[in-house]
Order: structure tokens, then sequence, then C-alpha cells
């Protein structure tokens, strides 16, 4: 039965958009498993599955149903061992962790806030409104203020990329030699920006660009089958 993967989406359903639902995504297709993304807008998502989870992402996998994007990618690794291995070993799950809670810290935070009006401006208008109530509570503003600092505060989220521009000189990949779960992880939050918005939160020449290419062009391309944002 083809797993089930609730996915996030705007006015445009052929545009999923949510990092966690891409690490779900390149998870799947890392271990070769077939899915049928379920587009879902913001309105829709508390009643995925009975509001079981609250969030996406959610899959559907036959009778089991798993939420959040780390404890999915565990349902994977051990329900089909002998497909190629999200994490490589309980040492790489533990490095994976290690890496989500970066991203989230570093990552995500500049990312989510330059791109919130281009996030704003591709969802229906019941969206708009949930997403407007919610994130002006979060920032605690008026959502168009919430980029104003980007240029500003680009060169600065550029040079905390720095730890994983010195790693990518010494091996293509976070995983090493080929992609795991951690690659994942970051690739998605870089993806949601692609998705969804057309600003330049990386420079073409920047070695972190140039992963995330090669991110891009993993599993048949998988990455490349949502264009980037015009």
């Amino acid at each position: 039965m083809t797993i089930l993967l609730y996915d996030l989406v705007g006015t445009d359903r052929s545009r999923p958009f949510s990092p966690h639902c891409w690490k779900v995504a390149f998870a799947l297709a890392h271990k070769g498993l077939a899915y049928e993304s379920v587009p879902t807008p913001f309105t829709a998502v508390k009643g995925v599955e009975q509001g079981v989870c609250g969030t996406v992402p959610v899959i559907r996998d036959g009778e089991r149903v798993v939420g959040d994007s780390f404890a999915i990618a565990l349902y994977l690794e051990e329900t089909y061992p002998d497909r190629p291995s999200l994490f490589g070993g309980e040492g790489g799950k533990a490095a994976a962790r290690f890496i989500e809670r970066w991203s989230q810290l570093t990552v995500h935070p500049f990312l989510g806030a330059a791109v919130l009006m281009d996030i704003h401006d591709r969802l229906d208008p019941a969206d708009q409104a949930h997403f407007r109530t919610t994130r002006e509570a979060r920032f605690g503003k008026p959502i168009e203020e919430v980029p104003a600092g980007r240029d500003a505060g680009l060169d600065a989220f550029r040079a905390k990329l720095e730890p994983l521009r010195s790693m990518l000189s010494v091996q293509p990949f976070i995983g090493g030699e080929t992609a795991l779960f951690s690659d994942y992880i970051v690739a998605s939050a870089f993806q949601w920006a692609r998705v969804i918005s057309p600003y330049p939160v990386l420079a073409a020449d920047d070695p972190v660009a140039m992963w995330f290419e090669r991110c891009l062009d993993l599993h048949s391309g998988l990455g490349r089958s949502v264009s980037a944002a015009a």
C-alpha cells in the first residue's frame, strides 16, 4: 500500500513548501518507498487523520499513523531496515538530533522571517487570516514588518553557516560521501525558502549553495520536482 504524506501547501496544491514535510519526502525517497502527497492547507492541518497529531508532516503507512519529521524518520528506519539507512547507525541518529537542533536555532529563524510575507501571499484567504493571526502572535508585530531587516541581516546569517561550509571542504555531504537524514534536515530548510520565495538566501558560489544543489539532484531530482519561486 502506498504511504500517504500530508504535505503543507498554499493556493498552488502542487507546490508543497514546509521544510518538515520536505524532510519526510526526502527520507521516503532515500528508503525507496512509494508515497502519495496529500495537499493540506494550513486550516486543514488540525483535521488530518482526525487530528491525531495537530501538525504536519503526518504519514499513514497502512494502519500506522506517525507525526513529526524526526519520529517519522525513526519509524521508517525501524520498519524498513532492509532499505538504505537514513542514519548509518545509532551514532548517526544522535548526530542527526544535533543537526536538527542546530538547524532549528540557526537556519530556521532567519529564513522564516525573511520569507514570511512570501508564504502569506501564496495562501488562500482563509489560510492568510490564520497565518497572520498566529505569526503576529509569535513575532509580536504586524507580519509586514518581520522581513524588513532581512537585507541587513543576510551577511550575518551567511556567516553563521561557516561550520557547515568548513565541513563541506572535506566531504560532499553532512552524512559523508553520501547524504543521510542530517542532510535532509538542513537541505529542507533551504528548499522551504527556494519553493516559497525568490529571495537569494545563499550566494551562488557559496559551498553551501553547491551542496544544496547536490541535494536537489538526489533521488532523481526530487527537490527539483518543484521549481524555484519566480
